[in-house]
């Protein structure tokens, strides 16, 4: 039986300081890469970070804002040189309400974080990959399992992962000619700080209050690194986890 090929470089991941992304960043350490650290409280890339300090560079990063992502992947090159992937995991939500209820300026924080931070730094991700030597990397966006099947009022968050499927899906086609491979991974139910209160009871598509479980956020690590393991001519396009009676299969 094959076994993961053992595979480092270096790695950028955004929204670094807590939950999923504190994971990823953690187990891509452990495995071996450099790690940028990105988010926007340098007190908890820190302790993301521990004591992998030779391995890591920790930047206080607003995504976005196109002149902070600049100057992290500006930062990233000057300290390694090159990015061999960048795992696009900063986003945020609101507190739900019907689609009449949400303020602009909730709307626009959403997308800016979710969408646009996204995009920036896949750009700059983009141009490094085109330029460095050997040329190429990989890009793992975070998607949703709501981008499927929404959660009641919760139509910024929504609307946001639908449109990262849809940066996917492009980056992975304008990609190719410069071996850049794109993935997505949708998540459901991983347990952190964002789902603390699914215990508790979470509105359905019914209007009902029900509770529903999570699982271990290390796994979502697990499958970034595998997904991270192949190299640049097989790519994972989609990834589901989630877990396993959550009411997502049959949700509404």
């Amino acid at each position: 039986m094959t076994g993961i090929a053992v595979v480092t470089g270096v790695a950028v991941v955004t929204g670094a300081g807590s939950g999923v992304g504190r994971e990823i960043a953690r187990s891509l350490l452990t495995a071996g890469w450099q790690v940028a650290l990105a988010g926007r409280r340098e007190d908890r890339l820190q302790a993301t970070a521990g004591v992998a300090e030779s391995q890591s560079l920790v930047m206080a990063t607003d995504v976005t804002s196109a002149e902070s992502v600049t100057a992290l992947f500006a930062a990233v090159r000057d300290r390694w040189g090159r990015v061999d992937l960048l795992v696009n995991n900063a986003g945020i939500a609101v507190l739900p309400g019907d689609v009449d209820e949400i303020s602009l300026a909730d709307w626009q924080r959403v997308v800016d974080t979710n969408l646009t931070g996204a995009f920036l730094c896949a750009r700059e991700a983009v141009r490094l990959m085109k330029a460095q030597t050997p040329r190429g990397g990989r890009i793992i966006n975070n998607g949703s399992i709501s981008a499927h099947s929404p959660r009641p009022g919760g139509a910024p968050y929504t609307a946001t992962k639908h449109a990262i499927t849809g940066l996917t899906k492009s980056i992975s086609l304008d990609g190719r000619a410069y071996d850049i491979a794109c993935g997505q991974i949708d998540i459901g139910n991983a347990a952190t700080e964002l789902t603390g209160r699914f215990g508790d009871g979470v509105p359905q598509a019914n209007g009902s209050i029900m509770p529903e479980p999570t699982f271990d956020p290390r796994h979502v690590a697990d499958a970034v690194l595998y997904m991270a393991s192949l190299p640049l001519d097989t790519n994972v396009q989609f990834l589901t986890i989630t877990a396993t009676k959550m009411p997502y299969i049959g949700r509404g």
